[in-house]
């Protein structure tokens, strides 16, 4: 008697679930992350060993650039509109409604109180080409000061950090750290970068 010859079909893999579930992950990971935004001023910063870590929010930096000049950032879209708006009450500045919202996004900024009104007006992609001056730090026009003041008044958890460029003269350092003792700011950590062991 002669065999029955069973027709074998070839198995087949469904890739759908495998696709929808990539396409998934890609859309999760887009509409999560968070990019770093453009800063203001490139800071080439030391190194040290110390290996503390900035929190994500709550926190101020202060930048200086190795030509001096010193920019001033901090999180919280809400807080930094009403800073903006009690520091412009203060130097009898006004910011309208888009002028502030601009600088709620802002990610930093060395610009004198009375020449952010201008610079706001600008377009993003326009303000990238604008060279800002520095916040004023001197004696008699201590601006940052104003700024550290108002942005503690609107966040009083804020850790404060400075992000000095190696190549900064240690006259504005110490001028910045000297506004922020006067300012009762007596704890703030120093950014650097972590120094990697050499192997012997």
């Amino acid at each position: 008697m002669g065999k029955v010859k069973v027709h074998r079909t070839p198995p087949s893999l469904d890739m759908t679930p495998m696709v929808d579930l990539a396409f998934l992950l890609v859309t999760f990971f887009m509409l999560t992350t968070t990019f770093a935004p453009e800063e203001p001023v490139v800071v080439d910063i030391p190194k040290s060993e110390s290996e503390i870590i900035l929190p994500d929010k709550d926190r101020m930096i202060i930048s200086v650039a190795n030509d001096g000049r010193v920019f001033f950032d901090m999180d919280n879209k809400l807080h930094r509109k009403e800073m903006l708006l009690q520091i412009g009450e203060k130097y009898g500045v006004n910011f309208t409604n888009d002028q502030a919202n601009s600088f709620a996004i802002l990610s930093g900024f060395g610009i004198p109180v009375r020449s952010l009104p201008q610079y706001l007006d600008y377009h993003p992609d326009e303000r990238k080409g604008i060279q800002q001056p520095g916040i004023p730090v001197d004696s008699l026009n201590n601006e940052l000061a104003d700024w550290i003041v108002y942005a503690r008044m609107n966040n009083p958890r804020l850790r404060v950090a400075i992000k000095g460029d190696r190549g900064t003269n240690y006259d504005v350092i110490k001028k910045v750290v000297e506004t922020l003792i006067d300012r009762k700011v007596l704890r703030f950590n120093l950014i650097t970068g972590l120094e990697q062991e050499s192997k012997l």
